[in-house]
């Protein structure tokens, strides 16, 4: 490289380690439609001399190929965009990369290919959630090349489905995160004391398919009598199960909640009444209604999200699973969608929210602080 690409290639890396140096999560869109990578920094005194910092959630990855639900004449569909991340390879040195900018990994002396000095690490994948069985979410190809020693997080039915391949050997069926409820209750093995995987649902959605994952967290030390027992690790990389408990420091947790067919405002009321305070850092929520001509809605679209975010005052929204696919087969004839951008969305919510006249100003002032990300394929975004 020339003298100014050099310059500006460690001005680059130096902004990045900066923004790494603020220990915050980070979340990664590995494609134009669905799938993520959220990395949550591990609390201070959860990182052993020479582990890594970040403790990494798989979300819904599909990277190649196509997808199809109940047979290919009924429908199937390709990414219309080449994804950034094409393979779980990827993903790992993805992960890898991260590590060493932040100062968790050092290369090994003398290493020319960049390996670290922890030889012994076999992923960096410590954890998948899946929101759906459905193949877009939940997509055999893809979930195979995983290590097979990662848990899987999976709602009941995709649970089933991926039991079926008899490839992992910790697949756990996602509990419900009820009214009143502790996260820290829902803190299972072979996840950290620190974290929990749940999910919301709604009334009457007997598919679950307006549900939502919610991934809380506490990046900071906690105590409170009721903090979970320490419990045997069943992590792969030797650091699933730290006990935080003799800890110190606020209750309250961090939240994201990942929704990618959006849920009814309604069934966020547990978020609200989470003992302890839940904060909601991040909602993903897709901006596009789209649905089977009029008899059916799949995804709720900006309009829902306005209202839901305006209970969970989250402090990012997040755009997801608003890629317009390639699709064939019988039920693309039906699908119809409409394109809303959240300021759309906005004016909408201020003339009518549940049957009630709201002044423009009201719903604005709310939305003031909101920071919307509607993350590229392959960009990434550290959530401060």
């Amino acid at each position: 490289m020339d003298e100014p690409s050099v310059q500006l290639n460690l001005e680059i890396r130096d902004a990045v380690v900066k923004a790494l140096a603020t220990r915050r999560p980070i979340l990664h869109h590995l494609n134009a439609d669905t799938s993520w990578l959220l990395q949550i920094p591990r609390p201070a005194n959860a990182i052993k001399h020479g582990s890594r910092i970040y403790y990494n959630v798989l979300i819904d990855p599909w990277f190649v190929g196509g997808q199809s639900d109940v047979a290919k004449w009924f429908s199937q569909q390709w990414h219309a965009t080449e994804s950034a991340v094409k393979s779980i390879a990827e993903v790992e040195e993805l992960a890898r990369q991260v590590e060493i900018l932040a100062g968790g990994l050092r290369l090994g002396k003398g290493s020319a290919k960049g390996q670290t000095e922890d030889a012994s690490l076999e992923t960096f994948v410590d954890v998948v959630a899946l929101s759906h069985e459905f193949t877009d979410h939940c997509h055999k190809e893809t979930l195979l090349e995983v290590h097979k020693d990662v848990p899987v997080f999976a709602t009941e039915q995709a649970a089933k489905l991926v039991s079926s391949w008899q490839h992992f050997r910790t697949v756990i069926t996602t509990p419900t995160f009820l009214n009143d409820a502790d996260w820290r209750d829902y803190s299972l093995s072979p996840l950290p004391s620190w974290l929990s995987i749940t999910r919301l649902t709604a009334v009457g959605d007997s598919l679950y398919y307006h549900s939502a994952l919610l991934l809380t967290f506490a990046t900071h030390p906690f105590l409170s009598p009721a903090a979970p027992k320490k419990r045997s690790s069943l992590s792969i990389n030797g650091d699933g199960a730290e006990d935080l408990s003799s800890s110190t420091g606020s209750e309250a947790a961090e939240c994201v909640i990942y929704t990618p067919h959006g849920i009814p405002h309604t069934a966020l009321t547990p978020i609200a009444k989470a003992d302890p305070p839940l904060h909601t850092l991040a909602f993903l929520h897709g901006l596009h209604d789209i649905s089977i001509s009029a008899a059916q809605q799949l995804n709720l679209g900006a309009k829902n999200g306005v209202r839901a975010q305006r209970i969970l005052k989250a402090k990012y929204w997040v755009a997801t699973h608003d890629e317009v696919k390639k699709g064939g087969g019988f039920i693309s004839w039906f699908l119809r969608r409409k394109i809303w951008t959240v300021e759309d969305a906005l004016k909408a919510a201020s003339a009518d929210i549940d049957g009630q006249a709201v002044h423009t100003n009201g719903i604005d002032d709310e939305f003031e602080a909101v920071h919307f990300r509607d993350l590229g394929n392959g960009e990434s975004s550290v959530l401060e």
